[in-house]
């Protein structure tokens, strides 16, 4: 399974921000962004700001999908 945060970027866009602007409010780092951007893993702290800022919950911001050779079995 790998993690996917379109939900977060839709929101984003619902809401009229910028990754510039979530970065502000959820004060987190450039690098915490741009690993979000690239689907990569981040640390529940970053999670936890992100949702806080946002006043969502995680399954608002993000996604599991399975992965290719999962979907296989």
């Amino acid at each position: 399974m790998t993690v996917s945060y379109k939900k977060l970027w839709k929101l984003l866009i619902d809401r009229d921000m910028k990754k510039k602007d979530l970065q502000a409010a959820a004060k987190i780092s450039p690098s915490s962004i741009s690993k979000l951007s690239r689907n990569e893993n981040v640390s529940m702290d970053v999670l936890i700001k992100v949702c806080s800022a946002l006043k969502v919950n995680f399954e608002d911001i993000m996604e599991l999908v399975p992965n290719s050779t999962e979907e296989r079995k």
